[in-house]
Formats: C-alpha cells, sequence, structure tokens
C-alpha cells in the first residue's frame, strides 16, 4: 500500500481524500493546524518544519494553500509560492516519488472571464484543453501556473512524477443546487442563476475528485500531466479527454443529475 502524504489534509478536498481514499492508500496530514486525526502540524512556508512528514512517503498530494481568488499578493507569496516551492523540494530531498498537485482552473481563467456568461450555454462552442495558453485570471491563478512550471521543471531535473489537476468546483456540501451555491464569489460579476448555471458546467463531487487523485497517484507511466477536474456534467468548457484517456478517469457524477 503506498504511504501518501496529504498538504492541507483538514480542507475539504483534504477531507475527501481522507474519506475515499483511506481504504487504497497508507494515508498521512500535514496541515498548518491540527486536526481529528494524526497530523504533522507545520506552516509550509518553512521547508526545516515539513520537511519531517516526507520522510518514507511514496507520494505527495499538495493541497494546501491560499485558495479564495481575491487573496492579496503577500499571502499568495507566501503560501502558494513559497509554500509550493518547499513542497517540491521536500519531496526530492525526502525521495519521493510523486506529487499530485492541486492547480486550479484560474491558471487559465481569463478564458471565461472574457467568454462568460455565454460560455455557460449547453451550445457555446469553446472547450478549453491541457494545451490552452496560460491565461490567469488572478494572483492566485498565477500561483497555480507557478505551481504547474515548477512541477514540469522537477519533473525534468529532477525525476519526480507529477500531475497538475486543473480543479473545478468542489463545493463543502458537495451539492452544486444548494442555496449556499448561489452566492457569487464576487471574482465574476454573475446573478444567482447565473451562478448556478456555471456550477452546471464546473461542478466537481467529492468522489470523483477523490477518484481523479487515485487516478493521478497511480499513473506510474506519466511522468507529467495536466488533466481538468469536473464531473460528467452535461456543459463541459474544460476539455476531460486527456484524463479519460491517460488516466482512465471514469466520473460517477454530473451536476444535471442531482
Amino acid at each position: 500500500m503506498k504511504k501518501v502524504l496529504v498538504t492541507g489534509a483538514n480542507g475539504v478536498i483534504g477531507s475527501a481524500v481522507r474519506e475515499h481514499l483511506a481504504d487504497r492508500y497508507e494515508l498521512s496530514a500535514l496541515d498548518i493546524l491540527p486536526g481529528d486525526f494524526p497530523t504533522h502540524v507545520a506552516d509550509i512556508a518553512d521547508l526545516a518544519a515539513i520537511q519531517p512528514a516526507f520522510e518514507g512517503m511514496d507520494a505527495v498530494v499538495h493541497l494546501a494553500a491560499s485558495i479564495s481568488v481575491e487573496t492579496p499578493w503577500p499571502d499568495i507569496l507566501k503560501n502558494n509560492i513559497i509554500g509550493t516551492y518547499n513542497v517540491y523540494e521536500a519531496a526530492k530531498q525526502a525521495g519521493v516519488a510523486a506529487v499530485v498537485f492541486a492547480s486550479s482552473n484560474h491558471a487559465v481563467g481569463m478564458f471565461e472571464v472574457t467568454n462568460s456568461p455565454a460560455i455557460y450555454a449547453t451550445d457555446h462552442p469553446l472547450v478549453i484543453d491541457q494545451h490552452a495558453d496560460i491565461r490567469p485570471d488572478s494572483y492566485y491563478g498565477v500561483s497555480k501556473a507557478y505551481g504547474e512550471a515548477m512541477g514540469r521543471y522537477y519533473v525534468e531535473n529532477h525525476g519526480l512524477r507529477v500531475c497538475c489537476l486543473r480543479i473545478g468546483s468542489v463545493r463543502p456540501d458537495d451539492d452544486p443546487t444548494s442555496e449556499a451555491a448561489g452566492a457569487s464569489s464576487g471574482w465574476l460579476p454573475l446573478t444567482r442563476e447565473q451562478t448556478l448555471e456555471r456550477l452546471q458546467a464546473t461542478w466537481l463531487s467529492q468522489r470523483d475528485c477523490a477518484q481523479l487523485i487515485s487516478r493521478c497517484l497511480d499513473a506510474e507511466h506519466i511522468p507529467f500531466g495536466i488533466y481538468y477536474g469536473i464531473s460528467d456534467n452535461q456543459r463541459q468548457f474544460w476539455s476531460l479527454a486527456n484524463a479519460r484517456e491517460e488516466l482512465g478517469y471514469a466520473p460517477e457524477d454530473s451536476a444535471a443529475r442531482r
């Protein structure tokens, strides 16, 4: 059984990993705060403090970050730039074989910004794949593009295996139709109805998210890849083609069937 370290294990996706994958991998946790499970407590911005958590691990699922699109630059620099470098470097120094990096759709978010809200219609022709130009919509998006580039560097120069997941909308309530889901985040000026329409395209269920991470952990034939993370939604303006073909990703859920 692979030993897998999960950074940011207290978060929504970290909780989904612990719920759905604990029987497939020997999971360990790294978080800035203690949880109700064994956790190495340290700040990812402190390389020396996090290094002990990486010893003996086969893989790392790197989720820890400032996650708001509106996060100011000082926090992005500390948590998403320095912290992400530290995770790759700690993995390299500990001899970890693979890193699954939680990237984001915001690395290419300007495609959505310049085409919304029309892009949410099922008949809109735009589909964004892994070859699309980097077009971050925020400092947060910049940090995720940086994490992908840093991952490629560690693949090419240090022999790590890295999968980058441009994750869509994973919700704490796991429901793309709830009242809370209709609240606009503020980064994109959408009405409640448009926000819900967007979620019909961008939703990634917790179960499908865990499956996608698992597929990356097991894809030992792939040195580096960029994949989008959504469920089997009727509208898909981010392509799942290479995730299906290269990883064998087979989403079980769909926003339309909620």
